[in-house]
Formats: C-alpha cells, structure tokens, sequence
C-alpha cells in the first residue's frame, strides 16, 4: 500500500509567468495532459497529478513541495530558479506557430538608442522582467546593459509599447509572438527593434531534484517525444499550443 501511495504523489507544476490564463481555466487541460503523459510513460495510473499556476511566487511556493516532481516552465523561469529548485531538464517545448525555440527582441523608441549606453536610466519590461538574469545574461547577453536599468515584469505589453512610442524612458523586450505582431500596430512606425537575441528555449520540462527515479524519467522523456506523432496526441497538446516534445538544446550556461 505504501508503494501506491507513494506512486499517487507526484505532481506536474505548469507555472507561466506573465502570460493569460486562470488557474480554473487551465486546469482541465493540465490534468489532460499530465495523464496521457503518465500512461505513455508507463506509470501507473493516477500517479501524476497537474497543477497549474499564473504566478511566478505561487510557482515557487508549488515547486518547493515535497510531491513537486516535474516543472514545466518558461525558459526565462527555469534560467531565474534552476539553480534553487535542482532542476534537471527532460524535454523542450515545441509550441505552435513558434517552434522549440524563439528569439527576442529589444524594441525602443524609433531614433532613441544608439546602443546599450544610451539605456542608462530606462525601465526595461517584459513578460519576462521577473527573470533579470534571463533579461540580462539571457536575452541580452550580447548587449550590456546598464547597471541603472530596471527589470520589471508586465502582463500589458500593448500599453508598453503606446509608452515607448510615445518617447517616455522606457523599452520593452518582446518574445517572438510579440515581436511578429508589432507591424500590425498603428503606431509602428515610432518603434525600432534595437537587437534581437540568439535563439534560445520557449519552455521546458524539468525534473525536481531527484524525485523521479532515473527510469522513470527516461521512460517519461521518450514518451513526451513521440507524443505529438502518436494517434490522439493533437488533442492532448493542441489546448496547450503544444506540437510536441524535443531533446533540450539549452545554452551551455544552463545546461544542467
């Protein structure tokens, strides 16, 4: 009895930051997806729960108990919280319409940035602003940016970016679906993309410490690659804006 016990604890965080989506909306989905990932893993039934969180402190609190196994996450959350959390990842991402991997942008006022020093006393946000290091070392590893930056996190790009448009001392750091949809906007033209940065991860699965046995989580991690080839795997992954699994390419200062 223990051992099932034991099997019954385990627990999927999705955790992501910034973007839309209530806890009660995305549960559904999550519990779709973290049951059909442990019957093709093998496991035994109901021994992966899923939970869901918007928050990046709600996440870490998740993360932080004892039947926390699994975290899939933003990249820009697993470089801020690898570290802390143990985490070793299993699978990347590959999400629709954008792919397993994404490259983001620096936009600023059109004519305003001649280069990273011109940035001393700006407000950088992003989706990603809860993640300074990913934001400095991350996406802008190319370009240094000034100690007197500040990094903070917002759910509103548009109304970032009606803020940089119109010349006040902010800049706003945009993933590759933003990126793609700044074009569309009718003030496009009072906006530039500054630098843009090398291609790296959309999302991951990590494992927790070592709370899945090593078998296990091979057998997990073949099972989540094949997922988007096999029969009803689009109607588990489509809700998600999931295409499916591949082995993580991370940069080796994250590599774990």
């Amino acid at each position: 009895m223990s051992t099932l016990l034991a099997a019954a604890l385990g627990t999927l965080v999705f955790c992501a930051p910034g973007y839309p989506g209530a806890a009660g909306d995305a549960q559904p989905l999550v519990d779709q997806f973290a049951g059909a990932a442990a019957a093709a893993s093998g496991w035994p039934a109901g021994s992966l729960a899923a939970v869901y969180d918007p928050t990046e402190e709600g996440g870490l609190a998740r993360l932080g108990q004892a039947d926390a196994v699994l975290a899939f996450v933003p990249y820009p959350f697993f470089v801020e919280h690898a570290a802390q959390l143990h985490l070793t990842p299993l699978v990347q991402a590959d999400v629709t319409d954008v792919g397993p991997q994404q490259r983001w942008t620096l936009v600023a006022k059109a004519g305003r940035i001649a280069g990273p020093a011109s940035m001393a006393g700006y407000t950088l946000l992003s989706v990603a602003g809860y993640a300074p290091d990913f934001v400095r070392h991350g996406a802008l590893a190319a370009w240094a940016l000034p100690p007197d930056v500040k990094i903070q996190a917002t759910g509103q790009i548009l109304s970032v970016l009606r803020r940089v448009a119109a010349g006040e001392p902010v800049a706003a750091l945009l993933d590759q679906t933003q990126a793609a949809a700044l074009p569309s906007l009718p003030f496009a033209a009072e906006l530039k993309a500054v630098t843009q940065s090398e291609e790296l991860p959309v999302a991951v699965i990590a494992v927790v410490g070592s709370r899945i046995a090593a078998a296990r989580a091979r057998a997990l991690q073949t099972a989540l690659l094949k997922m988007g080839r096999e029969p009803g795997g689009a109607d588990t992954l489509g809700p998600l804006r999931l295409h499916g699994f591949v082995l993580p390419k991370l940069p080796p200062r994250t590599a774990q």
